[in-house]
């Protein structure tokens, strides 16, 4: 092992050791800008609370969006052969390694600039660190540093244009390319019913949310078949998070938290206004109170650009056959990627997402330090 695999992996043990749930994210975020600066970035902690680090200063930038916020619940940090345990060490501490040790190791040429970003609250719906990222891009960003001595990061103007390239950090192992991710929307419904006999023929107000629930996952099951959906990626996905009911006098309160995953080119204001013809087939008497939260399209790439080439070609060079995947879940390409039409978006990153938010929670170093090389052949492939 030699000493820029040792460092790396020093990186990946001591952040993953750091807890960083969502919106507890600054202790982490210190360390990573720390160590970026450490092994040759200008980098600091942005207003969102996001690390981010800056080599080069050419135009023409390479964006590394990996995230540094947790699911929440620590694991004990172990290490057992080349395998490293912890909360993160695959979503996303191991692809955000990644990102620092390959642009930290990697020569960038003149007209170029390698930014990493840990954003922060990712794996929550405010997506606050990626949103940060994008206005930075639409206003001018007052300029920082100055104090403590601390160089002052790259000021970006409201002319700015979006990256070259972005690659987002996500678990799919060393050899794999992910193309897209469904989009979710969050659904909040608050019912109040009024309460009927047990022993008559009205629903009771908890029935009523039970059924509503039905009639959900009915309405998705009958969208899926007018599309002829056959996959998981391409079909609208529910799920009931959440139901209780309680009292209250003569009249009922159900809550219900429900979530779904959209398949590209459902908009979210036509499944909104779906649901909420729903509503409508209530019992007298029974109103209903909407929420809608968390919504964010759905985003699928293309093959056809030189980052998706640049990647195919440094897998094979490796050794590898390189696969494309599509995931069923959300990230911070979803925030992003529709705002960048011309930018090629794909995700990338060492470690088995299965054992995402998972109590046995791994990832095996070998595997992070090869990532670690492929994504160094595909940054300076993309600079040539």
């Amino acid at each position: 092992m030699n000493q820029q695999e040792t460092e790396a992996i020093n990186l990946l043990t001591r952040l993953v050791s750091i807890p960083s749930p969502s919106e507890q994210e600054a202790a982490a975020s210190a360390y990573l800008v720390e160590w970026m600066r450490a092994h040759g970035l200008t980098a600091h902690v942005d207003k969102a609370g996001s690390a981010v680090g800056v080599k080069g200063d050419g135009p023409q930038e390479i964006l590394l969006l990996g995230h540094i916020d947790t699911f929440p619940g620590e694991t004990p940090v172990r290490r057992e052969g080349d395998l490293l345990y912890g909360r993160g060490a695959v979503d996303a501490k191991g692809p955000l390694c990644t990102f620092a040790a390959a642009a930290a190791q990697t020569e960038v040429p003149p007209g170029w600039r390698i930014t990493v970003v840990g954003a922060v609250e990712e794996e929550c719906a405010t997506s606050k660190g990626a949103r940060f990222v994008l206005a930075q891009r639409r206003e001018e960003a007052e300029t920082r540093g100055g104090e403590n001595n601390e160089p002052s990061p790259p000021r970006l103007l409201a002319s700015s244009p979006p990256p070259a390239f972005c690659i987002i950090g996500e678990p799919s192992h060393w050899d794999r390319v992910t193309l897209g991710y469904k989009g979710r929307l969050l659904l909040d419904v608050l019912l109040r019913a009024p309460f009927s006999h047990s022993a008559g023929e009205g629903r009771l107000p908890a029935e009523q949310g039970v059924d509503l629930w039905r009639q959900v996952e009915q309405f998705c099951a009958e969208f899926n078949q007018k599309r002829e959906a056959d996959t998981p990626f391409n079909q609208l996905s529910p799920s009931l998070r959440h139901i209780a009911s309680r009292d209250e006098g003569a009249y009922g309160r159900v809550e219900l938290g429900l979530g779904f995953r959209l398949p590209v080119g459902l908009s979210l204001t036509e499944l909104e206004q779906g649901l909420r013809q729903l509503t409508k087939t209530l019992a007298e008497g029974t109103t209903a109170h909407l929420q809608f939260s968390g919504g964010e399209p759905a985003y699928k790439g293309d093959k056809s650009n030189p980052l998706v080439r640049a990647f195919l070609q440094t897998i094979r060079a490796a050794g590898g056959e390189p696969r494309f995947v599509v995931k069923t879940g959300t990230a911070d390409m979803n925030v992003v990627a529709p705002h960048w039409p011309n930018t090629p978006v794909v995700a990338y990153g060492p470690g088995d997402s299965s054992l995402d938010h998972t109590p046995q929670e791994h990832i095996d170093l070998q595997e992070y330090a090869q990532a670690i090389s492929v994504l160094r052949g595909v940054l300076t492939r993309l600079m040539q």
